[in-house]
């Protein structure tokens, strides 16, 4: 995809909307729907990169209720024409079909590869990337298995989705002390990972969330690790107007 003139991609992961809880969710909910209003303006695509909700499930009629500003606008954005890329994160990774059939906004549930003029980009949450974390890996296998999909939509929803917010809100990716200082290029899976995609395929950019923590890491020969932060403590996204990719806060 060439970029028009002035025209621009954004990225913003890690939203976690809805923790700690929906009163208190709401000002970020507010703030990212200020934010969409203003990139809307000159966006030739958005990327949603993952954890856009602390947690999601689509039963085969009923979804969370709640959001229904950022679903607002993210209709009214796709409505418009601009693009919209949804990536699951490990929060929101049990969605299903509802962002298509609602919103005409296609869901991945893994990397996807773009380029943008002359520069190419791998693109995904990042979570079970890389080495370490076997305990999460295993975890997510049985979470996306379909049995246990199965088994929890049998639950009444008030029963499934309060006792899945409540776990997902003592998730350590929300608040861990971990995602407070850089581990170094050495412990930081999600480098690592990178370095490791490079050595098969070459990436200008290698975009990805979940870490919580804004980063530019070069990885390589013309080529960088984008970690995009949040909007718990952040509030960050990444801009690639065509020729440079940066990381900004939204004031």
């Amino acid at each position: 995809m060439q970029l028009p003139n002035n025209k621009k991609i954004y990225f913003a992961s890690d939203q976690h909307f809805g923790a700690p809880t929906p009163e208190l969710s709401f000002p970020r909910e507010q703030k990212f729907v200020a934010w969409l209003d203003e990139v809307k303006k000159d966006a030739e695509a958005i990327f949603l990169v993952g954890d856009l909700f602390d947690f999601w499930f689509e039963y085969k009629t009923v979804v969370p209720k709640g959001f229904i500003r950022v679903l607002g606008k993210l209709a009214e954005i796709r409505d418009s024409g601009i693009p919209i890329y949804f990536f699951v994160g490990n929060h929101d990774l049990w969605m299903e079909d509802y962002f298509q059939k609602e919103l005409n906004i296609p869901v991945y549930h893994d990397n996807q590869e773009y380029t943008f003029g002359d520069k190419t980009f791998l693109v995904g949450h990042g979570d079970g990337k890389g080495p370490g974390d076997l305990g999460y890996k295993r975890m997510k296998k049985v979470f996306t298995n379909p049995f246990s999909k199965w088994l929890f939509r049998w639950l009444h929803p008030d029963i499934g989705v309060g006792l899945a917010q409540y776990l997902s809100v003592k998730n350590k990716l929300i608040s861990g002390d971990e995602d407070v200082t850089f581990l170094g290029e050495d412990k930081e899976w999600l480098i690592l990972y990178s370095k490791r995609k490079l050595e098969t395929k070459h990436y200008n950019y290698l975009v990805f969330g979940h870490r919580h923590l804004p980063m530019k890491v070069t990885v390589g020969e013309n080529s960088e690790y984008v970690n995009l932060g949040d909007w718990i403590t952040y509030f960050t996204y990444g801009v690639f107007d065509g020729e440079t990719f940066e990381i900004k806060e939204y004031q």
